[in-house]
């Protein structure tokens, strides 16, 4: 089934599992505003044991779709896309009460790897490269998504996404938690399903009991001050009206390096 003008894509690969793909290959999997609220809507109304999500061809998800921010409403397009539908669709898989695979077919950058993240299990193709860009967008990071990768595998690794900006590749992705398994790209959809099938086989209170707990323990333990996390929105929202960030958004659409003016 076609959601999303076709670039979202659902099918039913075992009993009791429904999948999910992002099929949106002319722009490398970006998330527009389109497939994020068809994504947040789709999964708040599954009725299913087991979600996965994937992507299509070489790419699982390049993250945001910033190609088409430039013009005079640049900050609030760009605002608008990574607050509002992005998180929405994030959390309608975080509150998805079964669990939830990443079927990792392809690079999953930025966006795409807090996607990604938002997964239970992740199982990626050998060849599949991972990162996290914003230090060469101008990008300030929502500190729920780096609290996400604080979570699954520490501040040390999260500081070097982060700060050097640099792709890695599976196999190091799998070393530091980001990946749960790594196997060769004809095996991934079978390692999925089969998986995916064993879960929703499985007994659906412990499934949904054991995930809450999980969820909440997540939660609980990360939980700030309400005016620290005001202090962290502002701070993020404050990179969309910044020269460097409308700088670093044209130099990726141009590719080349940006000219970073600190302002």
């Amino acid at each position: 089934m076609e959601l999303a003008s076709g670039k979202l894509v659902r099918d039913e690969p075992a009993d009791g599992v429904v999948r999910l793909r992002i099929a949106n290959p002319e722009r490398r999997g970006a998330l527009d505003h389109e497939i994020l609220d068809t994504l947040a809507e789709t999964v708040a109304g599954l009725d299913a044991r087991c979600l996965v999500l994937t992507g299509t061809g070489p790419v699982f998800s390049a993250g945001y779709d910033l190609g088409n921010l430039e013009g005079r409403e640049f900050e609030e397009s760009a605002e608008k896309l990574v607050a509002h539908p992005f998180h929405a669709a994030l959390e309608a898989l975080e509150a998805f009460p079964f669990p939830v695979i990443g079927q990792i077919n392809g690079h999953a950058i930025g966006g795409g790897l807090e996607l990604a993240l938002t997964c239970d299990i992740r199982l990626a193709a050998e060849g599949v490269r991972v990162g996290m860009p914003p230090a060469k967008l101008g990008l300030i990071y929502s500190h729920t998504g780096l609290r996400k990768f604080l979570d699954v595998c520490g501040p040390a690794v999260t500081a070097e996404l982060f700060y050097v900006g640099r792709n890695v590749d599976a196999e190091r992705a799998l070393a530091v938690g980001l990946l749960n398994h790594v196997v060769a790209d004809d095996e991934l959809e079978e390692l999925t399903v089969g998986m995916a099938g064993e879960i929703a086989a499985n007994a659906p209170l412990s499934l949904s009991g054991n995930k809450r707990i999980l969820r909440e323990l997540r939660h609980h333990a990360a939980a700030l001050p309400e005016d620290v996390g005001r202090d962290l929105v502002d701070l993020r929202e404050s990179c969309f009206r910044t020269e460097d960030f409308r700088e670093g958004v044209r130099a990726f659409a141009e590719k080349r390096p940006p000219a970073w003016q600190g302002r």
